[in-house]
């Protein structure tokens, strides 16, 4: 059953869910979710938090394998539709909704129709996924900015920023770049960063969570090993290192005491 017209206030609040683990949503995402009428999420989101809008509709909006439930201009009229017709819209989307997230795209467009927009930010998996790897992107003696980068851009090319990145001393964390990963491994070998150490985690904060760390020479064996694939993240820099010190520095206290 449809709300009463008169009485609905159509209304979009873009949600960050953060990186995959269940429990790295905001407590305002949350109650975000719990307010919900209708909830359109993506691949990435955790099913689990759909249980936090146990009474509102649930639309799957997202893309596995290469195959689009919805093209972007059709989600952006269902949010409109489903707001004026049910009240409360969350659009659930992975990490932060605008950091790679196209959330800014989706706010103007219900805005344009008249929607309340409300945005809720989520843990962006640039910086969570490393962090829970134990893997900072900023380290003093090491790295004193960083690079967030999409690998593909909307013209499935590399971006070009990535070979700006290469020359800098920054920490370079690339979001969406497995498939580019040759092109990526040859830019910084030309800036003579072939021994620079590199980090590639798949399925960030989940269970199901992989990592493969190498050198920029030797990364596409360790990737063909494991295998990696995408949803994953590259991290490259010297910070990529302080994992395994940390990891030494607990063996050595065990092996003393």
């Amino acid at each position: 059953m449809y709300k009463n017209e008169e009485l609905i206030a159509p209304k979009l609040t873009v949600v960050g869910a953060g990186p995959g683990d269940a429990e790295l949503i905001t407590l305002k995402g949350v109650r975000a979710l719990e307010s919900a009428d209708v909830v359109l999420y993506d691949a990435l989101v955790n099913d689990d938090l759909l249980k936090y809008a146990s009474s509102a509709e649930k639309i799957f909006v997202g893309k596995r394998k290469g195959c689009y439930a919805y093209q972007q201009e059709q989600i952006n009229e269902l949010i409109v539709e489903k707001a004026k017709k049910k009240g409360h819209v969350v659009r659930l989307k992975g990490g932060d909704p605008f950091v790679f997230g196209r959330g800014a795209e989706e706010m103007e467009y219900a805005a344009k129709y008249g929607l309340e927009v409300a945005m809720v930010p989520g843990i962006s998996s640039s910086m969570s996924v490393p962090a829970a790897q134990n893997i900072p992107v900023t380290k003093r003696g090491s790295s004193e900015s960083f690079w967030v980068i999409t690998g593909t851009t909307k013209e499935h090319k590399l971006s070009k920023d990535v070979q700006l990145a290469a020359k800098s001393n920054a920490t370079v964390v690339i979001l969406m770049g497995m498939s580019k990963l040759p092109e990526i491994v040859d830019l910084f070998k030309k800036e003579g960063k072939s021994e620079t150490p590199i980090a590639i985690i798949q399925n960030g904060t989940r269970e199901n969570e992989k990592i493969g760390v190498s050198t920029i020479n030797a990364i596409q064996e360790v990737v063909k090993e494991q295998p990696l694939k995408n949803p994953a993240i590259i991290i490259i820099g010297e910070v990529v290192n302080h994992r395994e010190i940390v990891c030494n520095l607990i063996e050595n206290h065990a092996s003393v005491v």
